[in-house]
């Protein structure tokens, strides 16, 4: 069984597991660290929320969603929310995605975002083929990415 609930500080190195797992499959371009995974994701300024997916007593997968600030290396417009997807290889295509994302797009219109970003790998078939089936589109060019949006 799945419980799905906020991130913690206990799940850190769990998370880091999840996007290591990501890398070595091949659709993650370089490993992340506990520090990067503390940055990204518990980040109380831009965040928005962080949910885990957390499988007999395992986080296997996450989804995070901050709010765009200025500047930030995503080309988001301010405003918009900003998404991230992280789910083990060895469980994709289990509907951890869908779950995770029933309930970022219910902390989005919490939030009164307009937009959500996800921005893909362009060699990232999953990950496109997933934004796809939540409904986002592509919207504009990115360099050695796909950005996509979702409206509310």
């Amino acid at each position: 069984m799945i419980e799905f609930r906020e991130a913690r500080p206990a799940d850190v190195e769990a998370m880091v597991e999840v996007q290591n797992a990501i890398h070595r499959a091949g659709l993650r371009p370089s490993p992340v660290d506990a520090a990067l995974v503390e940055e990204r994701y518990f980040d109380a300024e831009h965040g928005i929320s962080c949910t885990v997916a957390d499988r007999d007593r395992g986080v296997v997968g996450f989804q995070s969603l901050k709010r765009a600030w200025p500047g930030n290396p995503y080309g988001v417009e301010e405003g918009w929310g900003i998404i991230g997807t992280h789910i083990h290889p060895e469980v994709g295509r289990s509907g951890i995605g869908r779950s995770l994302f029933a309930r970022s797009l219910a902390a989005a219109e919490a939030a009164g975002l307009r937009h959500i970003d996800a921005t893909i790998g362009a060699d990232n078939a999953p990950g496109l083929a997933y934004y796809r089936a939540m409904g986002f589109v592509p919207y504009r060019d990115g360099d050695g990415a796909i950005p996509h949006r979702f409206d509310l």
